[in-house]
């Protein structure tokens, strides 16, 4: 048995509304085997422990550990050679990307994100060739990187059945292009088919392959409308409900989605997702920014969770979510970094600032913008209910897992914060990463004073550097010449694609 005692000047369990954080002033957090005990005074948390090791942080604040609910890849799509284009053309010109093994590239964005007090992320996992045996063997390779640094990971792989690159069938689209590059890219898109089984079964040798693992879980990915017939995601609604584990899907993140649900269904894509029976507490939508008024009803009638990517709507032109609807509407919201965040990289104290700006409208009451504990709430309990691991973290209340981060306030609020503004909103509005002198993941310490305890960062990045700095292999140049080729046809291919009408939602944009 492993008792530790975590005493700081502020320990914040939770949110208890959109203005209220729960605060414990000069306070202690005791757990046992990563669970935690109590929340109290450090002399009551020593008696009723008192073999246990005693960590103090006498000018900290510690608070839940932030859940990035909406997380790809390792190395950025920039890193990788794609600009911020709108995301319909950004999917092509992703298609010269190098490889990287996905230990290194899972390990990357891993450090990143623990940097910031992230301590679970949902992995939605997608686009790789090979068939089953490679997608099982690179899963496994992330799963295995998350547990290498002390992570929790909710892992999903993204089930794609149809419209690969753009909204039309994968042959239609290709028939239409020259040769031979109708036939080079139709060889392409074939490589990352999977058969639909294949894919549910996936899932079950994964879940059973991970029973017992206190760090990592397994859950499902519709990965759009568009990439999945109305046959799959009844399927996978079964699955879950069979199962219990949650779906996460990505939905109406662009206009040009809102326009395919139009055409394909003759209605919005929420209300055919909400006809097809696939809608509940159990399901969350990725990005939805183009939600109707209807829509967002529909969604919280039904417990349906939405995660809130606001620096990837904003680097792809995808719009800006109408966040405050949801928040009226009382639906539960995550946040999620996606590929990047505004600076290309996973800066969740940076995500929250952004959060907390962006959605700010003109007007004089508080109760219709964001509030700084409305998007810790996001970052943390709400983002945990969008993962397998639920009400099992996203607080630091008994009973759930001790996973947090310890916040410098000399660090973040040097050299002066007036007392009168509120402290965790001082934090959210000044906090940055560097203020961050330790993170706590099943109540062990993975990271303290800028340097992880399991994985050698400097030898993990050094050995990026190595692998990226030789030349593209034959593979990657004939990937490269073929996204290159292919682009302007996926642009031809939207050129008048948005029909009239093709508005926005609650003051957004009505071009991206």
């Amino acid at each position: 048995m492993t008792e530790l005692i975590v005493h700081a000047r502020w320990v914040v369990t939770g949110i208890a509304d959109r203005n209220t954080p729960i605060v414990h002033d000069d306070a202690a957090v005791l757990s046992r085997d990563g669970i935690v005990v109590a929340v109290g005074p450090l002399a009551e948390m020593q008696a009723l422990a008192p073999a246990a090791t005693v960590k103090s942080y006498p000018n900290h604040v510690v608070m839940p550990g932030f859940v990035n609910s909406h997380h790809h890849v390792g190395m950025t799509p920039l890193q990788m050679g794609s600009p911020d284009y709108a995301l319909e053309l950004w999917f092509a010109s992703r298609i010269p990307g190098r490889r990287l093994d996905l230990h290194l590239d899972t390990l990357y964005s891993a450090f990143e994100m623990i940097a910031s007090g992230v301590t679970t992320v949902q992995h939605i996992h997608g686009w790789m060739p090979g068939g089953y045996e490679m997608i099982h063997g690179a899963a496994s390779k992330v799963l295995g990187a998350y547990r290498t640094i002390g992570m929790r990971a909710s892992y999903c792989y993204a089930v794609r059945e149809q419209n690969r690159l753009v909204y039309q069938a994968d042959e239609e689209f290709c028939a239409t292009l020259p040769k031979p590059l109708g036939e080079d890219l139709y060889k392409y898109l074939c490589d990352q088919k999977m058969p639909f089984e294949d894919f549910l079964k996936l899932f079950d040798v994964l879940t059973a392959e991970n029973a017992g693992e206190r760090l990592t879980r397994v859950q499902l990915a519709p990965a759009n409308l568009h990439w999945v017939s109305d046959d799959g995601l009844q399927a996978l609604a079964a699955k879950s409900k069979e199962t219990g584990a949650p779906m996460h899907m990505h939905l109406l993140e662009t206009a040009y989605q809102k326009e395919y649900a139009k055409r394909r269904t003759g209605k919005t894509a929420v209300r055919h997702l909400f006809d097809l029976g696939v809608l509940s507490p159990r399901m969350t939508l990725g990005h939805g920014v183009w939600l109707t008024a209807e829509d967002v009803d529909i969604a919280a009638e039904t417990g349906t969770c939405i995660c809130h990517n606001c620096s990837s709507n904003f680097r792809l032109r995808s719009g800006i979510a109408p966040l405050n609807a949801f928040e009226k509407k009382g639906i539960t919201v995550g946040m999620g970094l996606d590929e990047a965040g505004i600076n290309d990289d996973r800066d969740m104290l940076q995500e929250l600032r952004l959060v907390l700006r962006a959605h700010r409208v003109p007007g004089m009451d508080d109760d219709d913008v964001p509030s700084p504990s409305q998007v810790v709430r996001m970052a943390t309990e709400g983002g945990a209910k969008t993962t397998a691991f639920g009400d099992t973290i996203g607080r630091l209340d008994p009973g759930r897992f001790f996973d947090a981060v310890v916040i410098d306030w000399g660090k973040a609020t040097y050299p002066y914060q007036d007392a009168d503004i509120p402290m965790l909103d001082a934090l959210v509005q000044r906090a940055k990463a560097q203020a961050v002198d330790a993170v706590y993941i099943d109540g062990d310490l993975v990271y303290a004073d800028g340097r992880f305890t399991r994985v050698d960062r400097e030898g993990v990045l050094a050995e990026i550097a190595d692998i990226l700095a030789k030349p593209r292999t034959p593979e990657e140049v004939a990937r490269r010449d073929l996204g290159r080729a292919v682009f302007p046809h996926v642009k031809a291919f939207y050129d008048g694609y948005l029909s009239e009408g093709a508005t926005p939602f609650y003051g957004q944009s009505s071009r991206i």
